[in-house]
């Protein structure tokens, strides 16, 4: 099973002999599904989500669902650029637009990610201390990209997925979240929520089926994911008429005021949030800006923390299939230099993400991106660490036993591909 693009450029990469496809398919075009999966993946859509609505409009209420929608912030701009809104007016809009078709919270994600950042702070400073020539716990990659952890998990395995971070995704969190926390405190069984996530790519369709069921509580974390692209058709297809509504917290009654984002272009930030934390954990060092230092290329770039001449951090930014070969070579032949990589399978980060940044021919929409790009960097940046009423959801939630498997996953060995099916986005 070979894509025409990988014939012509076979000479840059290595063959997988399992799955009969080139490991840029694995990035590319999620070819390697299995049966189960791609029957699983037919629900991530659309007609899922209005299948579901459409449900809670009728007479049986025993097959009713409350209807829970979180939002990516990297989706926001998209919004913002498509509809020609600032990005707070995109998000009351989009949150107007689907309480009119029936859904009943909307959340942002970005307390999810708040979470994911906090538990990946702790975890690189336990491998710092850990790591030694006998138990190599550095560098550590991160887990935030379900393209990135898909690739890693199916095709590379060991050496590499002990590296991964155990920290879960801002997706994976936030399933928990709606499912777990959120469903306690409305009192409903986590099976009554119907969860919908709308984010910037394709992969997170992927991670939704990954999670599987959580032992926590019993449930999908994210029932159906839809693509930015794929809600604003529908906004466009609409003729409803919408009123603009502020978005939901998981803090009672309380809306979202403002639009906010983590430290990052185009991503969550980890690499950001954890630098800073770790450069005042482990060297007592307050680094109020970072520089990103750029080296191969534009999607590779560096960051270090230096005292007396002596390189005490040296962090990496890896986005792309290409920058992600190349460090996985060097990783392997134990030339790579770094403590920590944020590492993203889209070049330039999560807002080029396939589901929003694309042309109606498949490309990618360079003057849309760098519209997005200029909104993202105008959205206020809050560190995770100074949200009082984070603090106070993390102690009340996470103080219980088996809180652990909430925040953290596994990362398996690569399994063989048995009745893969030819499916491209």
């Amino acid at each position: 099973m070979k894509c025409e693009h990988c014939t012509r450029k076979k000479g840059e990469f290595h063959r997988l002999a399992d799955a009969k496809i080139f490991l840029s398919d694995c990035l590319a075009c999620n070819s390697c599904l299995t049966a189960e999966e791609g029957a699983q993946l037919s629900q991530q859509s659309t007609k899922e989500f209005f299948r579901v609505l459409n449900l809670n409009k009728r007479c049986d209420t025993s097959k009713h669902r409350v209807l829970v929608v979180s939002v990516c912030p990297q989706s926001l701009p998209y919004f913002a650029a498509k509809f020609n809104l600032s990005v707070t007016d995109a998000s009351r809009r989009l949150c107007g637009f689907l309480k009119s078709l029936g859904v009943h919270y909307v959340f942002d994600t970005s307390i999810a990610a708040d979470l994911s950042i906090l538990e990946s702070q702790k975890e690189f400073v336990r491998r710092f201390h850990q790591h030694n020539e006998e138990q190599r716990a550095l560098p550590m990659l991160t887990s935030a990209c379900p393209g990135w952890v898909r690739y890693a998990e199916r095709v590379l395995g060991h050496p590499v997925t002990p590296h991964l971070c155990a920290a879960k995704s801002p997706q994976q969190v936030m399933g928990s979240l709606v499912k777990d926390y959120f469903a306690k405190q409305q009192n409903l069984a986590p099976e009554k929520i119907f969860h919908v996530v709308v984010a910037p790519c394709y992969d997170k369709k992927l991670e939704a089926l990954r999670e599987g069921l959580s032992a926590a509580h019993g449930a999908q974390g994210a029932d159906c994911v839809l693509t930015s692209g794929e809600v604003a058709q529908i906004m466009e297809q609409s003729d409803l008429s919408v009123k603009d509504a502020a978005v939901d917290t998981l803090f009672g009654d309380m809306k979202e005021a403002t639009v906010r984002r983590h430290e990052g272009a185009g991503s969550d930030g980890h690499l950001a949030h954890v630098f800073r934390h770790a450069a005042k954990e482990l060297f007592n060092e307050h680094v109020e800006e970072i520089t990103y230092r750029a080296l191969r290329n534009k999607d590779f770039q560096e960051v270090t923390l230096e005292k007396d001449g002596e390189v005490l951090l040296r962090f990496a930014a890896a986005y792309g299939f290409r920058n992600i070969q190349n460090m996985i070579l060097k990783l392997k032949k134990g030339k790579f230099p770094y403590h920590f990589v944020e590492v993203l399978a889209c070049p330039r980060g999560c807002l080029s993400g396939r589901g929003q940044a694309q042309t109606e021919d498949g490309h990618s929409d360079k003057t849309l991106l760098r519209q997005m790009e200029s909104i993202y960097a105008d959205i206020p940046v809050q560190p995770p660490e100074t949200s009082a009423h984070l603090q106070e959801m993390y102690q009340a939630w996470l103080g219980s036993p088996g809180a652990q498997e909430v925040l953290h996953a596994t990362h398996p060995s690569p399994v063989r591909c048995l009745g893969s099916l030819d499916i491209r986005w």
